[in-house]
């Protein structure tokens, strides 16, 4: 594993009974950084972190996180260096919120007790109030105090904010940047929530049907995705185009759209036989790139 990905997976795949839920799903995670795992719900989000905590087996393919096989044992001793929050936030329901912390601290060597009172007081958590009676919005941020204070490297968040309102979402999102701002850390997190990973991250993965179908730095993705707008005189013919990275072309009237993830100078070129009257080259939204990739491909 090279030192600048805490994730590494190659050609990953996981099968149960006749259903294949990854499908050679390839990813790479920068140390460092906060990667957005997106995908529509049963586009195998939740598999693939199954299979990154050792939760799950892979079929077949590899996986390394913070160096190692999720399966092997030297997996056990690198699990103490990852925290986790997922969407049922498992929590004993009996004990208080100071209950819970001082149980979870006395299995982390590393618990950081300055970052503990930092997020009681941020969360604003009552410390002497039984878990059963918070809110759902109050349970993820204890689960992220949980996950934050044991002086984790790898923070992996599955749907963190599911469920929860405007502004206990806020709250979140902004805690975990903070968060990666002052600390060593790397928060690799899956949502379907596009406007979410949008807001903070600055790596993400899009995963269509068990595969990644787009991946990269969101600044490196903005850069090279455009869409290319081509007006003609008449109706604007039925065109495919063959530049690599040209998604299927659209007409509405007389205009004709593509969506490159290779600039647009080529496509331009490619164009120049259809005799436009006009082009035009606009930015693209990752909300757009999403659209295109997954529910485009339908």
């Amino acid at each position: 594993m090279s030192d600048r990905f805490v994730i590494e997976t190659a050609d990953l795949r996981k099968q149960y009974g006749g259903v294949e839920a990854l499908r050679g799903l390839t990813l790479q995670v920068p140390a460092g950084s906060i990667f957005g795992f997106l995908g529509r719900n049963g586009a195998g989000k939740s598999t693939t972190i199954k299979v990154l905590l050792g939760m799950a087996r892979a079929t077949s393919g590899g996986a390394l996180v913070l160096g190692q096989s999720p399966t092997a044992r030297a997996a056990v001793e690198a699990r103490r260096r990852i925290g986790f929050v997922g969407d049922d936030k498992d929590l004993y329901d009996y004990m208080t919120v100071d209950e819970m912390i001082r149980f979870t601290a006395a299995f982390f060597p590393r618990w950081r007790p300055d970052l503990e009172q930092r997020y009681l007081r941020r969360f604003d958590l009552p410390a002497d109030r039984r878990i059963k009676a918070l809110s759902r919005g109050t349970r993820t941020k204890l689960a992220l105090l949980l996950a934050l204070c044991r002086g984790a490297e790898l923070l992996i968040l599955d749907e963190p904010t599911s469920g929860l309102d405007p502004a206990v979402t806020e709250e979140v999102l902004q805690a975990l940047v903070a968060h990666v701002a002052s600390e060593e850390m790397t928060v690799f997190f899956s949502s379907h929530q596009i406007a979410e990973v949008d807001q903070i991250a600055d790596h993400v993965a899009i995963l269509d049907r068990g595969r990644a179908v787009v991946s990269g730095a969101l600044d490196d993705l903005r850069e090279h995705y455009r869409r290319i707008q081509f007006v003609f005189e008449s109706d604007a013919p039925d065109a495919t185009f063959r530049t690599p990275g040209a998604g299927r072309a659209r007409r509405h009237g007389r205009v004709l759209t593509v969506l490159s993830s290779c600039g647009s100078d080529r496509v331009i070129d490619e164009a120049r036989a259809l005799n436009p009257l006009t082009v035009e080259i606009l930015p693209v939204s990752l909300k757009e790139i999403f659209l295109e990739t997954v529910v485009g491909e339908e």
